[in-house]
């Protein structure tokens, strides 16, 4: 069985869509980074996406953890064009747009942007990627929200919008097994 820790990065501040545009982390809460830090397995191998916000976030949890090479397909939803741009606007540009993907995620698309669906295919294709080259290990996966919800989503075997129930926060823990004959969801957004 390969036990996977999937952390989302520490917080960002911003208040408009952060997909895959590079902003940096807040780390300063030194306390939880070390109630998380204490939580997370030390033998286990550590990985993050390659956004900075991630990468930051696994220098902090690093802690004499063997590191990975950070991996794109770990990336957070790919917004597009409506990167950086807050909600309100978005859905005055792209008002049907805007609902048919949060209301019924799946192909549809933001602008220069990709799918639920080809999202969850990309961090699909990677978390398979760590699995096979790393059976049986604990695994320390440092993403984001979007990317973290389409492994939920796999577990449970789901429709999309039924994963947006789920609150990520940033520093939390959702833990999702990998075994021979499928995956176990053991904790999701735990906050040690």
């Amino acid at each position: 069985m390969t036990r996977l820790w999937w952390v989302r990065h520490g917080p960002t501040h911003e208040q408009a869509m952060v997909g895959w545009r590079d902003v940096p982390a807040d780390l300063s809460d030194h306390e939880t980074i070390a109630r998380l830090n204490a939580h997370l397995p030390q033998d286990a191998l550590l990985v993050s996406s390659d956004l900075i916000r991630a990468t930051a976030t696994a220098d902090a949890l690093a802690q004499g953890r063997h590191r990975l090479p950070p991996h794109p397909g770990l990336r957070e939803l790919h917004f597009g064009d409506w990167d950086g741009q807050t909600w309100d606007a978005i859905a005055k540009t792209h008002p049907e747009l805007t609902f048919a993907y949060w209301d019924d995620p799946g192909d549809h698309r933001p602008p220069n942007g990709e799918s639920w669906n080809e999202a969850a295919a990309r961090v699909s294709a990677a978390t398979d990627a760590l699995v096979t080259a790393h059976p049986g290990r604990d695994i320390i996966v440092i993403a984001h929200f979007g990317a973290i919800l389409t492994q939920v989503q796999r577990a449970r075997g789901c429709a999309p919008v039924d994963v947006f129930a789920h609150r990520i926060d940033n520093l939390s823990v959702t833990r999702i097994d990998r075994h021979a004959t499928g995956w176990d969801i053991i904790a999701i957004n735990h906050r040690p």
